[in-house]
């Protein structure tokens, strides 16, 4: 099972909440990791204008063409994509610059310094088990310090 960050680079946080919503996530034709992606596989939900995590879900399928139905849901223009599972949006965003701080205290990786910095070149991104945990781990101290 994969773990992967799905980069919101289109519009704002409530725009992706939406997708969450309809529990569908559009994967373009040029995205380099969309073979690897498979029901089962984790993602986060990461929207690039507020440099925030804003949920996490289950992939319920491969990417695929949207169905009819997929399709009239699908607010963009990705003929394709993949459903949800397990949807959870978070009231309690986890900014970026928190999860760099955890995953890399000594700023010695330079692939986690260059993605904070520059943000993400693509629209999925794999990421290491120890990665999608710090994020999960980040979200439940917030909501217990709320």
């Amino acid at each position: 099972m994969a773990r992967c960050l799905f980069n919101f680079t289109d519009g704002d946080r409530e725009q992706a909440a939406a997708l969450l919503d309809a529990k569908i996530w559009g994967i373009g034709d040029d995205e380099r990791h969309r073979a690897a992606l498979s029901p089962g596989d984790l993602v986060l939900i990461y929207v690039a204008t507020c440099r925030e995590f804003i949920g996490r879900a289950q992939l319920a399928t491969a990417v695929h063409e949207w169905t009819p139905s997929e399709a009239e849901v699908y607010p963009g223009d990705s003929p394709s994509g993949v459903t949800l599972t397990d949807v959870e949006k978070w009231d309690l965003a986890v900014p970026m610059d928190i999860v760099v701080q955890r995953i890399d205290p000594t700023a010695s990786n330079p692939l986690v310094q260059a993605n904070a910095a520059r943000g993400f070149r693509m629209g999925v991104v794999l990421i290491t088990d120890h990665e999608y945990d710090a994020v999960l781990a980040l979200n439940r101290e917030a909501r217990r310090t709320d």
